[in-house]
């Protein structure tokens, strides 16, 4: 299938043009990571407490961030989960320990913050159980304390209440972790522990869902596997354009996707999006993509060059790049439908992944054109200012 027949685009024509969009938004990029938001790491890289809290209605960020400075933490990050509807909010707490007392501190430095400055706590609940945080252990140990149905302090009465913590607390994770109403425990509760649960515990209106930690150490050592890999990729990119075509393709393929790689990152930068492990694999995927784009268009320039010897050098790179320009459009085109697809609806945990591929897939088929292919008409003519021979990116020399 051809979409585009006898195409006559000047391509190096407009290479100033591609030059300015190159810089604009590489410049704009690097800025970012420099002196604004800086490059946002994911608690993957960085270490830290992560807790996943859920609210019985629309949460309101900004006053949650106020509720976190109120209570001390400041470096703690916010932001929304999953679709507007689940009313999920993530907190990234800085956690320097990765014990399950470093766990359990960090789950109780949100529950507190909340509890102190968000909830519907108040005066009126002092003192009482918060049924929507409240564990199996430490609500069957209340239960038994109240003892609301008379049963003394035994054995039986002990296990008679920590079925009764296990029914409703089942209840509740089977309601998405939240209790509508006391009342509803009605249905797997006794009526004297629904009654005593009325007097002397409250619905909050939010529960911790999850909490998850990475130490320093690991964050440290995935930042620079991550570094590693991409570096790595590259590198062996490089050498094996090198045997295939000529060290002047790697050397323009890998400046390529560098530039691929410092956009798509910039842009995340710009944005405040977290780089996560996920992001580093999107990455990783797009340096193979561009370099397969790349290689196409250098397969076609390497062809024309064989049957148009004497033809001038950017004359062959504007038909190569011409006669390559339907394939680009439909496989580039494609991924770009199925990638943006995912990132609509893929949900929040794919959202950075397809983010970094939609604008790795654009950047990535424009560099092929706009900044890997006119390098080496670039090469070409720095050595001929220099008084040397052209060579021609096909590894022989042009005739006389």
């Amino acid at each position: 299938m051809e979409l585009f027949r006898d195409v006559n685009i000047d391509w190096l024509g407009k290479k100033w043009y591609f030059l300015g969009f190159s810089l604009i938004f590489s410049v704009a990029g690097v800025l970012s990571m420099l002196f604004w938001h800086h490059i946002p790491l994911d608690v993957d890289f960085r270490g830290g407490t992560v807790v996943r809290v859920k609210f019985d209605q629309q949460p309101n960020i900004d006053r949650i961030r106020s509720a976190a400075d109120k209570a001390g933490l400041r470096d703690a990050r916010i932001q929304s989960y999953g679709p507007a509807t689940d009313h999920e909010v993530i907190v990234t707490l800085a956690q320097s320990e990765t014990s399950e007392a470093a766990l359990d501190q960090g789950r109780a430095a949100i529950v507190n913050t909340l509890t102190a400055n968000y909830s519907a706590t108040g005066p009126a609940n002092q003192g009482k159980l918060d049924l929507d945080n409240v564990g199996r252990g430490s609500l069957a140990a209340w239960l038994a304390e109240k003892d609301p149905e008379h049963l003394g302090q035994s054995d039986a009465a002990n296990q008679h209440y920590t079925q009764q913590a296990n029914a409703m607390l089942n209840y509740r994770d089977s309601h998405s972790g939240l209790i509508d109403s006391i009342d509803n425990l009605s249905t797997v509760a006794t009526p004297a522990v629904v009654n005593e649960l009325k007097q002397n515990s409250y619905l909050s209106g939010f529960a911790v869902r999850n909490v998850e930690i990475v130490g320093p150490q690991v964050g440290a050592q995935l930042r620079k596997q991550a570094l590693l890999a991409t570096l790595y990729s590259l590198a062996g990119m490089l050498v094996y354009l090198w045997f295939r075509f000529e060290l002047i393709y790697g050397v323009a393929a890998v400046v390529a996707v560098f530039h691929d790689t410092l956009i798509t990152v910039g842009a995340f930068s710009l944005f405040n999006k977290e780089i996560s492990l996920t992001v580093i694999a999107a990455i990783l995927t797009l340096v193979g993509y561009s370099m397969n784009d790349t290689i196409v268009v250098f397969d076609r320039i390497r062809e024309n060059l064989r049957l148009s010897r004497r033809e001038p050098l950017a004359a062959i790179v504007n038909r190569s790049i011409n006669q390559t320009l339907s394939r680009t459009v439909l496989t580039s085109g494609l991924t770009f439908l199925t990638v943006l697809s995912l990132y609509i609806f893929g949900g929040e945990v794919l959202r950075g992944f397809s983010f970094a591929l939609v604008i790795g897939i654009l950047i990535g088929t424009y560099s092929s054109i706009a900044v890997a292919a006119p390098m080496l008409v670039a090469y070409q003519d720095w050595r001929a200012r220099r008084g040397k021979a052209a060579v021609l990116p096909a590894a022989k020399r042009a005739r006389a």
